[in-house]
């Protein structure tokens, strides 16, 4: 059997993050995989970046990654409020601000998504990776997604399972041809009741593959303690304690 642990949304929150790698290695799993937002929301930014980089774990180009490389405008989303329109603006202006040009580099050569192979026994397992589709890592595909959406993405990458992010909403959905479309969560700043970090481990033997979706306790007070101190919004501290509920 191999175990891959795959995680996603980080978005500058190393207590998460932290807590993640160490339920990984405390597991035994060596193969780690990232599928982006390092940055924006939390003060960590370019500590997640240089963890990332000195772990030498894979990791995808997200849209806060995009953003923050290439100084890309940032523009009001219609489903966010007034107050988080403002919060998002401050926020990623920060991080523009705040994460160094080395650091900055690094997210510019990060690929678009990643496919894997993996060969047990007389079987190949094909895995796809991205941020939120193949064509784009600013879309949003949620559980409730029609289900040819997802096919069409299978057949499109020739994969067995495709894995993605960005809307912090975990979810696994197995169709009929057993193939997967699994969402891995946030890590830092999940959008579901309970708030946990979250991520996906998948278990691949000769004659299956099994998706596990692990949340974990972290300090998540100490997070949002630093938000207040730093010049991020306070809004993101509210944020994480559920005082608000946000799109993303």
């Amino acid at each position: 059997m191999i175990q891959i642990a795959i995680f996603s949304d980080v978005h500058g929150n190393l207590p998460a993050l932290d807590s993640v790698l160490k339920d990984i290695e405390k597991r035994g799993i060596s193969q780690r995989f990232c599928l982006g937002d390092l940055v924006d929301f939390a003060p960590w930014g370019n500590e997640v970046i240089e963890k990332i980089r000195d772990l030498n774990i894979p990791c995808l180009l997200g849209n806060h990654d995009e953003r923050i490389a290439f100084d890309i405008p940032v523009v009001p989303l219609s489903k966010h409020s007034k107050e988080e329109t403002q919060a998002r603006f401050l926020a990623i202006g920060h991080s523009k601000k705040h994460i160094t040009g080395e650091n900055k580099k690094f997210l510019s050569g990060l690929p678009f998504h990643l496919r894997l192979n993996y060969k047990i026994g007389g079987k190949h397992w094909n895995i796809q990776l991205v941020h939120s589709s193949l064509d784009s890592n600013d879309t949003y595909l949620y559980e409730s997604e029609n289900n040819e959406v997802f096919n069409a993405m299978l057949e499109d990458s020739k994969s067995d399972v495709i894995v993605m992010g960005h809307t912090h909403l975990s979810f696994k959905k197995q169709f009929e041809n057993e193939k997967w479309a699994i969402n891995c969560g946030s890590v830092g700043r999940s959008k579901e009741e309970n708030r946990l970090a979250s991520y996906l481990i998948l278990k691949l033997d000769e004659n299956k593959i099994t998706p596990e979706i692990v949340q974990l306790n972290y300090p998540l007070e100490e997070t949002a303690c630093q938000i207040e101190k730093s010049g991020i919004p306070d809004y993101y501290a509210s944020f994480l304690r559920n005082e608000i509920i946000s799109v993303l």
